[in-house]
């Protein structure tokens, strides 16, 4: 029996970790689960492919790998660029569509227009580049042995660290700083936050750039791990959710630590079950925490 699944299912939990904290902030915070979120990251990744595409084309050098990595400097660079233009993108929807609807309709109808924006997004992003997929890089990695049976790539490695960084100052961001109490404080209460002098519209506009930029890292990797293609945050969408939900809405390291079991879990079916059962993974989950325990690993119950 090989343990390999371990590492697979450590690199999907990464990913759809970022992901998931999106989710759970927009949830905890502006009270509906937004569908859109999917195609967030998948337009992170779009985004990054044509500015590092774009890079290459200018800047001499810029596509060339990264030592032992098949990452290049032009991709590091369009990733932070991709970051501002995906933020600019959530912000948009936001004042065109959100904001009209907050305060003013009942939950549902924001959960109406994110899956309606969602398609449109997902609509676009096909029109523009076809439904074929593509790829940051095509080098071929050889994976090195680290014992038990475990191999790892050098682009993984990298990959594990750089999420790691991201978790830590996300959990500094909502822990050690201003804006991160003001984001807890509206999350406990929007009008009392008002009152007590939170400038709660600035606050949203933070987690729609916090929920942005982490699913924008979630589709770079996706991308530089597997491929880029337009349903890639669509097929994210229930992993993401089930993560959120299995750590408890509002929490950040539940909802990295619901996406690490989820992970794992489809991975260990993939090798143990076959592949045509990691979607259910997902979903009995899902279910089975919304029947046992529907706050969640460390959400609050009532």
């Amino acid at each position: 029996m090989t343990l390999q699944f371990l590492v697979d299912g450590l690199m999907a939990g990464a990913l759809i970790g970022l992901g998931a904290i999106g989710v759970t902030l927009t949830y905890s915070i502006l009270g509906f689960a937004n569908f859109a979120h999917g195609e967030f990251i998948t337009f992170g990744a779009y985004a990054t492919l044509l500015i590092a595409s774009a890079i290459g084309a200018f800047v001499a050098g810029s596509d060339q790998s990264i030592g032992p990595l098949s990452i290049t400097w032009a991709v590091i660079a369009a990733s932070v660029a991709a970051i501002g233009v995906t933020g600019a993108m959530a912000l948009a929807l936001d004042f065109v569509l959100f904001r009209r609807l907050r305060g003013k309709s009942a939950a549902i109808s924001l959960v109406l227009a994110s899956f309606g924006a969602s398609m449109a997004i997902r609509a676009s992003l096909e029109f523009a580049f076809t439904s074929r997929p593509t790829y940051f890089a095509r080098d071929l990695q050889i994976a090195t042995p680290i014992g038990l049976g475990l191999k790892v790539t050098p682009d993984q490695i990298a990959l594990l660290i750089a999420t790691a960084v991201v978790l830590m100052a996300t959990h500094a961001l909502m822990t050690r700083t201003q804006v991160g109490r003001a984001m807890r404080a509206v999350a406990e209460n929007p009008s009392l936050a008002r009152v007590a002098g939170v400038n709660v519209d600035e606050t949203i506009r933070v987690v729609w750039l916090l929920g942005a930029a982490l699913a924008c890292v979630s589709g770079v990797m996706l991308g530089l791990l597997v491929q880029i293609r337009p349903l890639m945050g669509f097929d994210l969408l229930l992993p993401l959710f089930a993560a959120a939900i299995l750590g408890g809405i509002g929490s950040v390291p539940g909802a990295f630590l619901g996406a690490l079991i989820i992970g794992l879990g489809e991975a260990a079916t993939v090798q143990f079950a076959g592949a045509q059962w990691r979607a259910a993974v997902a979903f009995v989950v899902l279910i089975a925490v919304l029947i046992v325990r529907p706050s969640g690993l460390f959400g609050r119950s009532g």
